[in-house]
């Protein structure tokens, strides 16, 4: 919905937007400029250990350009493998902004290895940030939500890279069915829960090989942008996405 036909701003918690390449900020950035408050939430230390690094003048631009696009903003910097996150960040945005109606959820923790080199202490990890994390914020959201009914909004953004990369696709899968039993469990709410796989999204960590390999493979020619999902993501929160719920969506161009 335009920015200038909602009658007020709701606000949107989007974790994992820490980088302006990335799939969170773009979700950001969407909602802001669809008539949404937008909170964020970031680790640097993440970012820091990997390839990519971490620029912590990117969390600042975030909220610049939220703040052009008419938004109240805040940005929470939490880790998420703590299980006292989720609590401290809705107090955060709640003392800030005030009470949230969508949860958008676009963190991970990703380091590859396989079944046989993964070590128990990485495959917790993953899923302590991944799963875990993600039932406090929905069981922390719920708890929460006073909106009216069929206006709380969740999503999650999954993969399903599991071989060769077993931890980070095993966890995810839990989040899957986390973020799913939501939308039956929180009916009472009127708050929808899905779930969207944008594929492979060049959002830097994707070699140039890579990229041509994704090009032949997907129906439209092209790599997946942090915008497209972005896109879907700003539909599934506006009142014309209602009426969709508890669906894993695919949303990746079209791969063979």
């Amino acid at each position: 919905m335009p920015r200038h036909l909602m009658p007020y701003r709701p606000i949107a918690l989007v974790t994992g937007a820490s980088r302006s390449i990335g799939i969170g900020a773009s979700i950001a950035l969407a909602l802001a400029d669809s008539g949404w408050d937008v909170a964020t939430t970031f680790w640097r230390p993440y970012d820091e250990s990997m390839p990519w690094g971490s620029d912590p003048k990117e969390v600042q631009s975030l909220r610049a350009s939220l703040k052009s696009l008419g938004a109240r903003t805040t940005a929470v910097e939490a880790d998420l493998l703590k299980s006292d996150s989720a609590a401290h960040i809705f107090d955060a945005v709640e003392r800030e902004m005030g009470p949230v109606s969508a949860l958008v959820m676009a963190h991970c923790y990703s380091v590859d290895s396989d079944i046989l080199t993964t070590s128990v202490e990485s495959f917790d990890r993953h899923f302590a940030v991944n799963a875990r994390a993600t039932w406090l914020l929905v069981r922390e959201f719920g708890r929460r939500f006073r909106g009216e009914h069929g206006t709380g909004r969740i999503i999650a953004i999954t993969s399903d890279h599991t071989a060769g990369n077993l931890p980070y696709g095993a966890s995810k899968g839990g989040m899957d069915r986390i973020v799913l039993a939501a939308a039956s469990e929180f009916r009472a709410l009127g708050i929808t829960a899905n779930v969207i796989n944008p594929g492979a999204t060049d959002t830097g960590w994707m070699s140039e090989e890579l990229m041509a390999d994704v090009r032949q493979w997907t129906l439209l020619g092209r790599v997946g942008t942090p915008q497209d999902c972005a896109n879907l993501v700003r539909f599934l929160c506006s009142p014309e996405g209602g009426w969709i719920n508890g669906q894993l969506l695919y949303s990746n161009g079209g791969i063979e």
